[in-house]
């Protein structure tokens, strides 16, 4: 089902701003975008390409143990599928579908 899929580090041009005690912090944030020529990965699929987990069998645990969300809503389905821009948070992390 998945053909060479890839992954690839990027600078996104998006500023986010922090505002700390009054005090603005400006950086510029990273995505992680996960490549595919697929229609769909789902989410557990995802979780294997982007290496946060090694194998399928994780990812009912992980998505208990760790705060994912898809396109800002909150997804603990390993089966949710996940299609071209969708943005998806683990942690602190993002992520983008791309072709």
């Amino acid at each position: 089902m998945l053909r060479s899929i890839t992954r690839f580090l990027i600078g996104v041009s998006e500023w986010i701003n922090d505002t700390k005690n009054g005090i603005i912090e400006t950086y510029m944030a990273e995505m992680m975008k996960i490549k595919i020529e697929d229609e769909f990965v789902t989410l557990g699929q995802f979780l294997k390409l982007a290496d946060l987990i090694s194998s399928g069998g994780e990812a009912k645990l992980f998505l208990r143990q760790n705060d994912v969300s898809v396109n800002g809503e909150k997804e603990d389905r390993r089966g949710r599928k996940l299609y071209l821009g969708d943005r998806i948070k683990v942690d602190e992390k993002e992520y983008e579908i791309c072709r």
